[in-house]
């Protein structure tokens, strides 16, 4: 006799829809439409902190996955660096192997400016023409590509970025590059770059708790169209170390958030620096599946006007703390 499993069928839970990446709303980068939320490759290459020398490597087919999962989840904007690599794994040729024959509607974000040996030490930064030309060149062989949908230059300190940028400038006119951005830089050089060539995009370090002078060139960037990536908006003081999960390490208006909404405290992280302004994008990096589809379903969290005071209120506390 056959089971009559139709009761059962229509009694059972429909399952979760599942988020994509489309959620979070789109942003144009310079003419490229681009997803919100996107995604950071480097911690992609290895297990533990990054940038480090002696990074233990990730296993080649779990990042691979991670990749693919992001595209199938509608992620189009992928930020990475020839820099981001452990002894085995290169977050470039991850991306090449993953994504190539790369879609149209892809925007491949890479910058330029530090440099780190083959050992894994840090280097000089790259300051000449020639120097800043064959880390282009070096992220073109790597990706496997003819052209660099979006470089950004990557700045220390608040001397002039004239020089390097306008070398930037010229390889984007030889077409090399497409777009141009920066990454760690004060309002005075974005104010220098712009008189040398369009910037679509400034990636600076923000999340809860950033400084003053990172509110004030986030709203700078609002006022002039230009879109702001943050990095370590999950990790925070973390940096490159990441950060847990552990509720002696988040603000108590961060848990309750959390808690109230049965989300983890990385997506309201997430969502309130989206909600910090339309142009706000968000790269969140991860080598897990699972966290990844964490960090895309935070694009769909839209916090309330009480939420948003709440952690609001943390992002003031933490700063002075």
């Amino acid at each position: 006799m056959t089971a009559n499993t139709g009761a059962n069928t229509a009694s059972a839970a429909p399952a979760p829809a599942t988020v994509t990446a489309a959620a979070a709303g789109t942003w144009t980068l310079g003419d490229r439409p681009v997803h919100r939320i996107g995604f950071g490759t480097m911690r992609l290459p290895q297990t533990g902190p990054a940038l480090v020398p002696h990074a233990v490597p990730r296993d080649r087919e779990q990042a691979l996955r991670v990749l693919r999962r992001a595209l199938e989840l509608g992620v189009n904007h992928f930020d990475t660096a020839a820099f981001y690599f452990s002894a085995l794994r290169s977050a470039n040729e991850l991306l090449n192997r993953a994504l190539a024959p790369y879609g149209d509607d892809l925007v491949i974000a890479t910058k330029v400016g530090p440099a780190r040996g083959i050992d894994g030490h840090w280097a000089e930064h790259a300051r000449t023409p020639e120097r800043l030309r064959a880390q282009v060149e070096q992220n073109l062989r790597q990706l496997g590509r003819d052209h660099l949908d979006l470089v950004n230059l990557r700045v220390v300190g608040t001397d002039s970025v004239a020089e390097r940028f306008g070398a930037l400038a010229e390889l984007r006119q030889a077409g090399l590059i497409r777009r141009l951005g920066l990454s760690n830089v004060h309002p005075e050089q974005l104010a220098e770059a712009r008189a040398i060539a369009p910037v679509v995009c400034v990636q600076n370090p923000y999340g809860i708790g950033a400084s003053a002078a990172q509110d004030e060139l986030l709203r700078l960037c609002g006022e002039q169209g230009i879109a702001f990536v943050p990095f370590y908006a999950i990790a925070g003081a973390g940096r490159e170390g990441g950060t847990g999960e552990t509720g002696g390490t988040e603000p108590a208006q961060v848990r309750a958030v959390a808690e109230a909404r049965g989300v983890s405290t990385a997506q309201v992280r997430l969502a309130w620096t989206l909600h910090r302004g339309p142009h706000v994008l968000a790269i969140p990096g991860t080598g897990d599946v699972a966290h990844l589809e964490d960090n895309i379903a935070a694009g769909a969290l839209r916090l309330s006007a009480e939420e948003l005071a709440l952690l609001d209120e943390a992002h003031l506390a933490a700063r002075a703390g």
